[in-house]
């Protein structure tokens, strides 16, 4: 589990889980990217990447 940096919510990251993986916030929606740290896996803000509408 990994606390929400926006709300302090539980963020259930899964053993199986990889870096790279996006995991979403169960309270707030916020979006989350794993990423290797000393203690196995932490979080970082996902980017968001908009529509493109080829202007």
């Amino acid at each position: 589990m990994i606390k929400c940096p926006e709300c302090d919510a539980e963020i259930k990251v899964l053993s199986d889980s990889i870096e790279g993986e996006i995991v979403t916030c169960p309270d707030c929606g916020a979006s989350y990217e794993l990423i290797k740290s000393n203690n196995g896996l932490d979080i970082k803000p996902a980017q968001v990447v908009g529509e493109d509408w080829g202007q």
